[in-house]
């Protein structure tokens, strides 16, 4: 079971009244440019496509594909999810160097039940119908294959297939860019960039889970895993064995484990909040999973607790950097050079709390919303 992520709730700090207006216009995670409701009543359609900045270009981020079942109102929910993650793709595109703004897209309903193609290509038509002012591209929910049929109604589609002139399954990177920064947590911490003999509990072995532990075993880390779909951790147990790769029954037991190193989020957001935190084992946080911070001030409970944190948005940047590269003619050598680059954006970044005396989270957004301009 996929559990909701914290920012399908009320974010805090947001005004009472309409959460979805109150975020939008009266909250500072607001100050989205656009948000768009899509229906189609044919297909079964109900989408949200929202677009926070297009100061350095058109908006790019992935398509979600969610049910939202255990929230009171899953539209709201799905809204409020899309605007979060919106703002995350802008800043998380500044600091990738892209010249890219922020947007996100959210397709409402459990994917195993109701996608097919006539929905994909009516959603397609509702992106296309924003004239490139928004890119969209996969997410948890949607694979290469949907972008396909997505791009056969609309040409600001990436993520397709080799075979369709895309760029592929953009895990692949975004694994990389999460083991680059990881590295550089390392570099931080212990004086060299590996995780040699480290031990590195990954909660999370899905699209990108499971390429980052290959990328952990080659250079030598142990690592524990965790995943609630037993089979995902079954099948990375057995591409690992005689590998030091274990596994735990829950992420509850995963940060509790004595001895461990780094934690890797690698699912849906809220990963790091108020009960997770004090449990922590771990030295160091540095995965894959969008909006881990559950609530703002998780960054200091972090930082208080000397736990160093690579901000999520920095470091799983390799996906959209490999989906960008896809607008110019895909070369997957170009956009790996570029996502390798992840690894001195996450070094500048620990740099500059230390010089401003400020959580990593912090001197991060300050270092993309100088790029932004804001």
């Amino acid at each position: 079971m996929i559990e909701v992520p914290p920012s399908a709730g009320v974010p805090s700090g947001v005004p009472a009244g309409d959460p979805v207006v109150s975020t939008l216009f009266r909250s500072d995670q607001g100050g989205h440019e656009q948000v768009v409701l899509c229906q189609d009543r044919e297909s079964g359609l109900k989408a949200v496509i929202a677009i926070h900045s297009t100061a350095l270009g058109p908006a790019l981020g992935g398509t979600r594909f969610h049910a939202y079942a255990g929230a009171a109102d899953p539209e709201q929910a799905a809204v409020l999810d899309a605007l979060n993650l919106a703002r995350g793709m802008s800043y998380k595109n500044a600091l990738a160097g892209l010249d890219h703004g922020g947007g996100k897209a959210v397709i409402i309903g459990d994917p195993e039940q109701i996608k097919t193609e006539a929905l994909l290509r009516a959603y397609g038509r509702f992106v296309a119908s924003l004239g490139g002012r928004y890119v969209t591209a996969c997410d948890v929910g949607t694979y290469v294959q949907d972008m396909d049929v997505i791009a056969e109604e609309c040409r600001w589609t990436t993520g397709r297939s080799p075979e369709n002139g895309g760029a592929g399954d953009s895990s692949v990177l975004t694994a990389f860019g999460v083991y680059q920064g990881m590295r550089a947590a390392a570099q931080r911490l212990w004086g060299a960039p590996t995780l040699r003999d480290r031990l590195v509990g990954v909660a999370g072995v899905g699209k990108v889970g499971r390429h980052l532990v290959e990328h952990l075993v080659r250079d030598g880390a142990r690592v524990v895993l965790t995943d609630v779909r037993e089979e995902s951790v079954r099948e990375v147990l057995a591409a690992h064995s005689g590998a030091p790769v274990t596994a735990v029954a829950d992420t509850a037991a995963l940060i509790r484990t004595e001895g461990l190193d780094v934690y890797a989020p690698c699912a849906l957001g809220g990963a790091l909040n108020d009960e997770t935190v004090p449990a922590l084992t771990a030295k160091a946080v540095c995965g894959a999973a969008n909006n881990q911070l559950a609530h703002p001030g998780v960054e200091k409970d972090l930082d208080e607790r000397g736990i160093l944190y690579a901000p999520d948005y920095v470091v799983n940047a390799g996906g959209v950097i490999q989906v960008a590269d896809e607008l110019h003619g895909f070369d997957f050598a170009r956009a790996k050079a570029k996502a390798s680059k992840i690894f001195d954006a996450t070094t500048a970044i620990f740099e500059r709390a230390a010089t401003d005396g400020v959580p990593p989270a912090v001197a991060a957004d300050r270092l993309a919303e100088q790029r932004m301009g804001l």
